[in-house]
């Protein structure tokens, strides 16, 4: 459970759309405090979910080959499935074409709950769901599970929150070097996806059918 937890939180921490939209957020005026409501929604989405399936376990993890084992299983599979089957699209689209937003973050409005509103709409909820998934075998009688649980939120939300920490203590160079990493991300966006989706994705598959077989 800790590694794929580990490699989630990896993925979802480094998906493009929602750093490049957290980096507008904090170029705003008093982008700090929107960045904060940012975070905020962001873990409170992940707690959630999170709180939803301990909720319905009862921290019990349930034995292999019952319903919701496999049923868990099969939601691994299919969002694995649906990250290959979205890197090979991205992938055919022609990533090589980068594309730029001529309009400069700073010239957006973004209040506060438009920031959390982002948060909510941009967290790539299929990893999500394979974070869910793979919370099911959260045992709560362990120390080690609520470790792996809590590593896992800090890791997906760890871009956002370094991004946060940089801007609120040095503000000058956050908002020239995340302006600048924002343009490259642009640029890159559609490697960075295909790349995500399909190692991500064929770990899920591959850890899924060794479980299901």
């Amino acid at each position: 459970m800790t590694l794929d937890l580990i490699l989630i939180g990896l993925a979802v921490t480094l998906e493009p759309f929602p750093v490049m939209a957290f980096i507008v957020v904090l170029s705003a005026e008093k982008g700090v405090r929107k960045g904060l409501a940012f975070i905020l929604a962001w873990l409170a989405c992940l707690v959630v979910v999170i709180a939803s399936l301990l909720l319905f376990t009862g921290g019990t993890p349930p034995r292999a080959h019952t319903t919701p084992s496999t049923a868990a299983l099969a939601v691994k599979l299919a969002v694995g499935v649906g990250l290959i089957a979205y890197g090979v699209h991205r992938r055919r689209g022609g990533t090589g074409r980068p594309r730029r937003d001529p309009t400069p973050p700073a010239k957006r409005a973004v209040s506060a709950w438009t920031a959390a509103g982002l948060a909510v709409l941009l967290q790539p909820w299929g990893l999500v769901a394979a974070g869910a998934a793979t919370v099911v075998k959260a045992d709560l009688s362990h120390a080690g599970s609520w470790v792996a649980l809590m590593l896992y939120c800090i890791l997906a939300t760890s871009s956002l929150l370094t991004m946060e920490l940089y801007a609120t203590f040095r503000p000058d160079a956050a908002g020239v070097r995340l302006d600048a990493l924002r343009t490259w991300m642009t640029d890159h966006k559609d490697q960075a996806i295909v790349t995500l989706s399909l190692v991500l994705g064929f770990w899920l598959v591959g850890r899924s059918l060794a479980e299901l077989v």
